[in-house]
């Protein structure tokens, strides 16, 4: 019986001994806290860099079994406030047992450790500032909870958020992404944010450098207080091993908060703009399917019945030799309204512009820029003119991709505001991919009439088995998800799917029950074309092409009054 006691008690000891107690994070200094909006220090919060200690401790699930768990608090003076970061492990090692620790927390494992910390917390003179689980939305191994569906992040960040709000209502609340694109996916809401943490040289970032721009020095500062600006709420900017205090520049801060409020006017963000979005579907009859489209180089599709829009790619190339005026006419002799995407650039195989988006904003492209407006002026059909399009994708297949997203924005708005007296029916369309980091490019409500995003089967272009492709709704949730903080109606200027017809008709029929739902979407337009080979290397390019048979079909679905629950449960999110 002794023995059986004593193997328990070493177990038990065991078990626990990954909980680690309170530490300083010496490592990681709390350089300073700035404003919402404004990007200043907070020194009329009390929340100075300087007056903010960081600590940490890491948590394991509780058990029936579970010894005393150890929460003590540092014994500061009351001028200091704590940052305690709280990461929670599952029990075993990471690469052997990656259990999913946010979704133990919502089925009640930390419930033990949430009510002592919060009690404890109750009882302390200083400000505590409680942050869950950081740097979840970089795609890296450093933390359990990288890697995981931003949906099931947010809610379990509720969960603790809202228990800690229950237990110990002084305790304030921060939302700690490292400032890494895509980080908005992973927003819980602003009801349980107080203050928002950003990090400079994180490991985790050390692991994921696909995107450009790094993560140390002035220009990552700049470009992640950039991302989570839309939230308004003030930011804790962290240090790391790569960016201790020493190195850290009040410089930097200085410029990051010049260069962002000197374009406040696109920067006052559409967080708050739902009631445009809501009035827009509400106008909308109920039984009034999406405007349907076709980009149909061969003209296979053209001339259907359905077709009221088609799809045009132009450069400046074309604006500028007549190839851009002689496709208008054909479009508007088959009365058809058009989608037009601006390429600025002279075609991918031509010399390119790798400053493009500089150069745009110094004036060496008007000329073709008056031009272009000029060929749209006095139309009567609508043109959804689309600018450089998929600048988010972290590749280089055009020029205006991998740039500054603050750069594209001023290119963005000088293209969209070049020609005010223009008298066309012109709709300006902002088109991301729907890709990761979308938001960073958001140019802002005044120039943008609709949101388009590109709906392709593949998730990836190695993937040669066409059964492999996603559906059209994974995808369309997944991509629109992404908008949350802006409220515009979203126009898929592009969508398409390889396969046999059989195939492509059963993703399509897919496809029309997701629009139908979705009142939301006022366009789609088939991309009925082969994608360019040089984009995809040794690989077979894609072809998307479907027959006017499975055209016809997919328009039929789509023009049928959608059933009243699914169309009144649309409704609902949108509001």
């Amino acid at each position: 019986m002794l023995l059986l006691l004593l193997a328990a008690f070493t177990w038990i000891n065991k078990r626990y001994t990954t909980i680690l107690p309170l530490q300083e994070q010496l490592s990681q200094p709390v350089l300073e806290v700035v404003e919402a909006g404004t990007f200043v220090p907070a020194r009329a919060q009390g929340s100075v860099g300087s007056n903010l200690r960081h600590y940490s401790m890491r948590w394991n699930p509780a058990t029936a079994y579970s010894l005393p768990i150890r929460t003590e608090l540092p014994v500061l003076p009351a001028k200091y406030s704590v940052l305690l970061t709280i990461e929670l492990w599952p029990e075993k090692d990471l690469l052997t047992a990656p259990n999913d620790v946010m979704q133990e927390l919502m089925q009640g494992a930390f419930d033990q450790q949430i009510d002592q910390l919060c009690a404890r917390i109750a009882a302390q003179q200083n400000t505590y500032y409680l942050r869950l689980n950081p740097e979840m939305e970089v795609p890296a191994k450093v933390y359990p909870w990288q890697n995981q569906a931003p949906k099931s992040f947010s809610n379990a960040y509720r969960y603790f958020a809202q228990r800690c709000r229950k237990l110990a209502p002084q305790a304030k609340l921060v939302w700690g992404p490292a400032g890494y694109p895509g980080d908005l996916e992973f927003w819980p809401g602003a009801d349980v944010v107080d203050l928002v943490s950003i990090t400079l040289g994180s490991a985790s970032e050390a692991q994921a450098p696909a995107y450009p721009g790094g993560s140390t020095g002035p220009d990552a500062l700049l470009r992640k207080l950039h991302r989570v600006a839309i939230v308004e709420k003030p930011v804790v900017i962290l240090g790391s091993p790569a960016v201790p205090r020493k190195s850290f520049q009040r410089e930097w801060l200085v410029a990051a908060a010049r260069d962002m409020r000197a374009h406040q006017q696109w920067m006052a963000q559409s967080a708050h703009s739902a009631r445009a979005l809501r009035r827009s579907i509400q106008s909308k009859a109920a039984d009034t399917p999406p405007v349907l489209g076709v980009l149909d180089r061969n003209h296979l599709l053209v001339d259907q019945p359905a077709v009221r829009v088609e799809h045009l790619f132009t450069d400046w190339l074309q604006i500028m030799n007549g190839g851009l005026q002689k496709d208008l006419q054909g479009v508007f002799s088959r009365n058809h309204d058009v989608i037009l995407t601006v390429e600025p650039w002279n075609g991918p195989d031509k010399p390119r512009d790798p400053n493009v988006l500089a150069n745009i904003l110094r004036g060496h492209y008007d000329k073709q820029l008056k031009t272009l407006y000029g060929l749209l002026a006095n139309t009567r059909h609508t043109i959804y003119l689309r600018w450089a399009h998929e600048m988010e994708i972290p590749i280089t297949r055009y020029a205006w991709q991998s740039q500054n997203p603050l750069t594209y924005i001023k290119a963005y708005r000088y293209f969209a505001l070049f020609n005010q007296e223009n008298n066309a029916d012109i709709r300006l369309v902002w088109g991301p991919a729907g890709d990761r980091g979308s938001l960073d490019f958001w140019p802002g409500d005044d120039v943008v009439d609709y949101i388009s995003i590109a709906i392709y089967g593949l998730p990836d272009k190695n993937i040669t088995d066409h059964t492999q492709q996603e559906t059209f709704r994974d995808i369309f949730l997944r991509k629109t998800c992404r908008m949350e903080f802006v409220h515009k109606p979203i126009f898929i200027t592009e969508f398409g799917v390889k396969g046999p017809d059989d195939f492509q008709q059963q993703w399509l029929q897919g496809a029309a029950q997701t629009l139908r739902e979705h009142p939301e979407v006022v366009g789609a337009c088939y991309f009925n074309w082969q994608d360019l080979p040089e984009a995809w290397g040794n690989i077979q390019a894609p072809d998307w092409s479907i027959t006017p048979a499975a055209f016809n079909k997919f328009a039929a679905m789509l023009q049928a009054t959608p059933p009243p629950a699914d169309r009144a449960q649309s409704l609902a999110k949108a509001n």
